[in-house]
């Protein structure tokens, strides 16, 4: 679960004038958190004060959501330099001058929210924004900023390049987007069907293929795909699981995972688990939820005996639990009355099912 640090922006001060920065950017928005060199005196109890830039920036990157240093580029580069990983995992980095002349987005611009927090913070000081990402200059929609604005998780950040190079060319690209995630976001796309897109990239890997072209796929289904294929899961999967008292996670987790895999279904496309409210204080479940980053959705016995659409009732649970379904009826109700499109599994202490939720643009 993401911690309240994790939702901070951080704001980092080395002299005098960066503080008055600083402080007015902090006034101007929420969930800031100020660290200023303990060499400026009278910093204020609302800073925390560091000895080290690079220990501090070091010991911090990664647990806050993005970072706005009040400084020169160059510093600002040697201080993240050793810590950037990767597109999904870097917070957003903006610079700005000691002056408040300029904002600058570093790092992050698209998927961290970088490009954003520039042009914010420039509204607040009255500064130049300066954005360098080529989508942002040429006013052509990056797909990565796309995906992030359909709530898409991208699976492999490195076939991003492509697909943004072919907007901005104007080139043809292949899209496979059944449930229409994506709407008419990117331009100079062609719409293929699951078979289409399956035969294309097949026919591209071969030796003497001389069409290629980029390809977007954007489904819950798991296929054997090429990784320049840009792979984007849709938040579309309710798992629902019922349990007997005191199952380990370790049980569940794995009956989840073995679900999805025989089933072709991604992880990434998971948005909630979903059980009986009976179930609100079970360990193995919570733990399985934490360690998964998902919240659970609790129903009562009436609003699961509501769902007709259960493939497998069950006696025994109809009689220890009150209602003929616990798992099905979960994931049903979860999906917002979604299509079941995995029926329950089994264990000896467990139970799992999938729903796939409707879309509606």
């Amino acid at each position: 679960m993401e911690s309240s640090l994790k939702k901070k922006t951080a704001i980092w001060v080395i002299t005098p004038n960066g503080k008055i920065l600083a402080d007015k950017i902090s006034q101007a928005m929420d969930d800031t958190r100020l660290f200023c060199s303990e060499r400026i005196r009278f910093a204020g109890h609302e800073y925390t004060q560091f000895q080290s830039l690079a220990d501090a920036v070091r010991y911090q990157f990664h647990s806050c959501r993005a970072h706005i240093f009040i400084a020169s580029t160059g510093i600002a580069v040697r201080m993240i330099a050793p810590l950037i990983q990767s597109k999904l995992e870097d917070p957003a980095v903006v610079v700005v001058d000691d002056r408040g002349q300029n904002a600058v987005s570093l790092l992050s611009g698209h998927i961290g929210g970088a490009n954003d927090l520039t042009c914010r913070i420039a509204h607040i000081l009255g500064a130049n924004t300066v954005i360098t990402t080529a989508t942002d200059v040429n006013q052509i929609p990056a797909v990565d900023v796309v995906a992030k604005e359909k709530n898409l998780f991208i699976e492999n950040p490195q076939a991003i390049k492509s697909v943004n190079m072919a907007l901005l060319t104007g080139e043809k690209f292949y899209v496979h987007d059944p449930r229409g995630y994506l709407g008419i976001a990117l331009p100079n796309a062609e719409f293929l069907n699951h078979d289409e897109i399956l035969e294309y990239v097949q026919r591209d890997s071969q030796e003497n293929s001389i069409e290629t072209l980029p390809v977007v796929y954007v489904d819950d289904i798991r296929r054997d795909l090429p990784g320049d294929v840009l792979v984007l899961r849709p938040p579309s999967l309710v798992c629902g699981i019922g349990c007997n008292r005191n199952t380990t996670m370790e049980e569940m987790k794995a009956l989840l995972e073995d679900v999805l895999a025989k089933s072709d279904l991604a992880a990434a496309s998971l948005t909630c688990i979903a059980s009986i409210d009976v179930k609100a204080d079970e360990g193995g479940l919570i733990a399985l939820a934490d360690h998964i980053g998902l919240p659970i959705i609790f129903f009562n016995r009436q609003e699961l005996n509501r769902v007709k659409e259960i493939k497998n009732p069950s006696k025994l649970v109809q009689k220890h639990v009150g209602v003929k379904s616990v798992c099905e009826a979960a994931a049903i109700l979860a999906a917002k009355n979604g299509t079941l499109i995995v029926p329950k599994h089994s264990t000896k202490n467990a139970t799992v099912a999938l729903a796939r939720i409707g879309f509606s643009s």
